[in-house]
């Protein structure tokens, strides 16, 4: 199983309740996928045909180096043509109604 499958194996409950929104192009008819390599790294969500990359960020993201690494690998997405949305995973769990508007105003 390669380290994208793993992923996909072992989602956040953030990363999950999301999915629940995302997948079968319920979100304005938009098609998702999860757990997504592009390039060097895996994203989390992304839309290709709207080239919108969604992450979901929990409390390790605020940790130094995990947060160099996060910039590193937003601008490289960037850099390549993608619109990165970054959301807490707590306020996936609290507000998800909130977080899809901000993904549906990212799509238009």
């Amino acid at each position: 199983m390669n380290r994208a499958e793993q992923l996909r194996q072992n989602m956040t409950d953030a990363e999950r309740a999301l999915w629940r929104h995302l997948r079968s192009r319920q979100l304005s008819g938009h098609k998702f996928r999860r757990q997504q390599p592009l390039g060097p790294y895996i994203v989390d969500f992304v839309c290709l045909e709207k080239r919108l990359v969604i992450e979901l960020d929990g409390g390790q993201h605020a940790i130094t180096d995990q947060a160099c690494y996060e910039s590193d690998r937003t601008v490289w997405l960037e850099q390549s043509g993608y619109q990165v949305l970054r959301f807490w995973n707590h306020d996936v769990l609290q507000s998800i109604e909130a977080i899809k508007q901000a993904i549906f105003s990212a799509l238009k």
